[in-house]
Order: C-alpha cells, then structure tokens, then sequence
C-alpha cells in the first residue's frame, strides 16, 4: 500500500532531479573549505537571504545551537518564545551544551512576542543577573498553527534589539513557506536578523541538511562551534548537491502545498465533530481538535488512519497537525478527507 504521509514535511525524499545531481556531484573535503558543491550551496543561500555568507549544517537543530552559542557566551541570556522550536524541542541543547539561560515569554496567537514583553524581560545590569545578549524569533511558527511573521512586526524587533545592543537570530525552518504566503521576498523576511537558519529538507525535498546565514565573521565564529559540536563533514557535497536544486527549484512551487492545505482544510470542515483552528491553514499545516462528542480520541483515529492508508499526526489527546508537501497531490488530499469521514462515521 502507497501511504499518504500527512505527518511531517520532514518526510519528503529527495526527487529524481535531486538524486540525479547527488550522484554526479563534485565533492571535496568541507572542513578543509574545499567542497565545491558545499561552496555553492552556501553561496547560493547566503544570496537568496541577503547575508554575507552560509554555513552547512546536518540539521536545523544544529544550525539554532550553533547560532546561538556564537551569539551568547557561558550565563549569557536568550529571549524567545514559550512554544518556540528551540525551547520546546531541541533537547535543552543551548543550556545542556552551551550555558545559555533563556527566558520564555508568551508567544501571541499570531507567532509573535508582544514587543512590550520583549522589552519588559530586557534584563537590567546587575552582578545579580543574567546578561541578556539575544532574541529569537521563529518563522514561519510550528506551534502557532504555521502562521507567517510579517516584515513589519520583525523590523520591529530588530530596531528593539538595536536600541538595547542586543542581537537577532531567527529560526527560519520554514522561512521560503513565509515569504512565499507573504509574496515577498525571502531576504526582505530576514533582513533586520544577525543570523538566519533555514531547512533544505521539509518542504524543500532535499534529504538531509540546513543552512546557517549570517555576517562573514560570524560564520567564521560559527563555523568554530559546528566543529565543537560534530557537525564537521567531509565530502557532504553529495547533499549540497540536492540542497542546489531544493533552492533552484522548490521554493516557488511551495504555494502548491499551502493550496493543497487549504483544500485539506475545507473537506475537514465537513465532518462533523472536527474544529479547525480559526484562520488555518496559513502556510502548509492544518490544526484542528476533536470534538468530545467524537467517540474516538485522536491517537485511536490516528491508528485506524493508517489502515486506511494514511498517516496523520497527533499533538494532544484530541487535536492533529497536518502538513501539506511535496509528495501530497489532490487525489492524496481527497483520499485523506474521504478517509477520515468513514473513520468518524464509523466510531
């Protein structure tokens, strides 16, 4: 059976294109500089953000921790999100491995951080506090339903940051889904930020990697911490070489996957007992939760989605994410509603 994997855009394989390239890719040793395919790539994203220069990295995880210990040193502080990437799912790593204290203020509905709460949790200088060094904001936002940070409100941030001599780092993971909802482009997203990282997987379709962005001293300081932390490869080309045509190729087509997450969305609000997130999808994730008068809880529908052919997420006792990608195309989309209507019905 052909599974439709709603689960994650993390799921996406590489297409024959990508394959193509990685099997005919030069490669060279990437600690020594001297991958040519690695040396591209990095150029390549530095210019679509509007940065200096790029460093690759194996994943997203690697990039934030990388980031944000070049940014903070050992008691330093880092503002960001309580439903952020970083505090909720990378493992504790920027304190675990790096020192670094963070605060977690309320993420808005909308993704944001209310600026009068950034400013409020701006440390003072005192011998008996943390230094605040960073804020970090997170676009497009996963716990937020998906939703877009518009230029306007991360310009905002970016002159806060500036008046209180702090720095900017953003967790872009799904930064060209932003700019492509937003139809901007995506420096234009990122340009008040110190240090950018992005995902060449997700709904880019490249197999493995992320790309850290910044000034070209930072990433020479960053560059220095990737090593510390194992993420030094060698001839890694073969996975720049896919994460070329990610770039080249995928980034304009990702307003197919946000079409398809509101088709996705508009059948899943036909089914009694299923209540969509107000305003998703935003970019290509669905939310929504189950009603109570559904029998079923969403790891039991979870299960008997799968005997249908088709693997669906959950994140509570009675809410899903779903997200669109590459691989999910219209017939997917219907089998997925059709799907889900015979497991409610059915109880």
């Amino acid at each position: 059976m052909n599974l439709i994997d709603l689960r994650s855009d993390t799921v996406t394989q590489p297409t024959p294109e990508m394959r193509r390239a990685m099997a005919q890719a030069e490669v060279g040793d990437d600690v020594y500089g001297e991958d040519p395919t690695i040396n591209e790539l990095q150029e390549l994203a530095a210019d679509k953000l509007g940065k200096e220069a790029g460093l690759l990295v194996p994943s997203g995880t690697m990039g934030n921790l990388a980031a944000i210990l070049t940014h903070c040193g050992r008691g330093d502080e880092v503002i960001l999100g309580n439903k952020a990437h970083t505090f909720l799912f990378e493992a504790g790593g920027i304190s675990a491995l790096g020192g670094v204290h963070s605060c977690q203020i309320p993420n808005q509905p909308d993704g944001t951080l209310a600026l009068e709460d950034i400013s409020s949790f701006i440390r003072a200088d005192d011998d008996h506090q943390p230094i605040t060094r960073l804020i970090t904001l997170e676009n497009t936002h996963n716990r937020c339903g998906g939703v877009v940070l518009t230029p306007e409100y991360t310009q905002a941030v970016g002159k806060l940051a500036k008046e209180h001599n702090l720095l900017l780092h953003i967790d872009g993971a799904r930064i060209f889904n932003a700019a492509v909802a937003l139809g901007v482009n995506a420096s234009v997203l990122v340009e008040p930020a110190d240090s950018i990282t992005f995902c060449l997987s997700k709904a880019l379709c490249a197999p493995v990697g992320s790309v850290l962005c910044g000034s070209r001293e930072f990433i020479r300081q960053a560059k220095r911490i990737r090593k510390q932390l194992g993420g030094g490869m060698r001839q890694a080309g073969i996975l720049a070489a896919a994460g070329i045509i990610a770039l080249n190729t995928m980034v304009d087509r990702l307003a197919e996957d946000h079409y398809r997450a509101k088709c996705l969305a508009d059948g899943l609000r036909e089914i009694p007992g299923f209540e969509l997130d107000p305003g998703t999808p935003y970019t290509n994730m669905v939310f929504f939760n189950v009603s109570p008068s559904v029998p079923l809880d969403a790891v039991q529908i979870a299960i008997r989605m799968e005997e249908q052919g088709v693997l669906v997420h959950d994140t509570g006792r009675r809410r899903f994410r779903l997200v669109t990608h590459y691989w999910i195309d219209d017939g997917a989309v219907k089998k997925a509603v059709d799907a889900f209507a015979k497991v409610i019905t059915a109880g």
